[in-house]
């Protein structure tokens, strides 16, 4: 890719980023950047391809992860050894130190860059300075109205029918609640990367009646100073587990070149 080229781009998964993704490319008139979407046999797509093999021969520049984390585990790899550099959305998969190094391993034997983009919370910049500088402690709080946790492991722990303005139903290390809410708190161990680790970051999952749409806050202390950014990002409107702006954040990193190295993010230990 030449300097200030625009890169071709690739999708793994359309559904509710992928497809908005395309959306913004052809209102930018940069349609012809996307040079391969990977689905599942049957599933159709713009410049649909079925096989990882087929997703490599097109010759992206960079690969847009947004198909969760099954399909980022199975896939990941094989993009890096190819050269490919590979932006990341299901980010909780690094929750597991051998999925970690697996994927560093990749990057060591191929060349392709393992890439984390700001998601649906903005402030890692910022994240990622206050850690160069000092950091002890810090936090993510996520804000989801009840209907947005249905069908996760929260509804085992609390009633969404709630009467109250808000429970906190999860407290822990990022870790921890990517394990547990994988299609919920990716951006947990987005932040945790960005300054102290998985296991010190800590986590509060929140069913809130005073927030209509994902509302994700971080709060850091520390040498520093102290640090607070909150976002209020609508709902996807196909699916309210999902801020309408991932997809949006994902493809300006890709076409700014402004996505973070995972790496050599200050909470990786591999």
């Amino acid at each position: 890719m030449t300097r200030n080229a625009l890169p071709r781009l690739a999708l793994i998964g359309f559904g509710a980023i992928g497809a908005e993704i395309a959306v913004c490319l052809s209102r930018l008139g940069e349609t012809d950047r996307l040079v391969a979407v990977l689905v599942r046999p049957g599933r159709s797509a713009p410049a649909a391809v079925h096989d990882v093999k087929d997703l490599i021969a097109a010759r992206p520049d960079v690969v847009i992860e947004c198909a969760g984390h099954e399909a980022a585990l199975a896939y990941c790899g094989p993009l890096l050894r190819a050269g490919i550099d590979v932006l990341l959305s299901s980010i909780g998969i690094l929750s597991d130190d051998a999925v970690l190094a697996d994927l560093a391993r990749a990057e060591t034997e191929g060349g392709g860059r393992l890439l984390l983009g700001a998601g649906a919370v903005a402030g890692l910049d910022g994240l990622t300075a206050a850690a160069l500088a000092g950091v002890d402690t810090v936090t993510y709080l996520s804000y989801k109205p009840p209907h947005a946790w249905r069908g996760t492991q929260a509804e085992q722990t609390v009633n969404l029918n709630h009467e109250a303005a808000e429970v906190v139903f999860f407290e822990g290390s990022a870790r921890q609640a990517a394990r547990n809410y994988p299609k919920n708190a990716n951006v947990a161990i987005a932040v945790a990367l960005s300054a102290l680790g998985p296991d010190l970051t800590k986590v509060k999952l929140v069913s809130s009646r005073r927030v209509t749409d994902p509302l994700g806050v971080i709060e850091a202390e520390g040498t520093f100073g102290r640090f607070r950014f909150e976002v209020l990002a609508l709902a996807a409107p196909s699916n309210p587990k999902t801020s309408a702006l991932t997809a949006y954040s994902l493809l300006q990193c890709v076409r700014l070149d402004a996505s973070l190295p995972v790496l050599r993010l200050p909470g990786v230990k591999y």
